[in-house]
């Protein structure tokens, strides 16, 4: 009988990544099309006023903080160490 391979996760984990992925791509999404809107309206109300860049860093920030925790910057540690 031949060791268990340490690289393989169980398929749990495997589960819980691919859910943490699809909210963060959900999250990428919905700032994006939230962007695409602000920015054209900003455009045609008040040209000479970017306040659209208020939410853009606003609501940009908590996402690059979703991105660093999808990509297990931090988070729960593992019995392996990867976050």
């Amino acid at each position: 009988m031949s060791a268990p391979d340490p690289r393989q996760e169980d398929p749990a984990a495997e589960q819980a990544k691919r859910l943490r992925l699809r909210g963060f791509l959900n999250h990428l999404i919905a700032y994006f099309g939230v962007m695409v809107v602000l920015v054209p309206i900003n455009a045609a109300l008040a040209p000479g006023t970017p306040w659209f860049l208020f939410p853009l860093v606003a609501w940009g920030a908590p996402l690059a903080v979703h991105a660093a925790y999808v990509m297990g910057w931090w988070g729960r540690k593992t019995e392996s160490g990867n976050g």
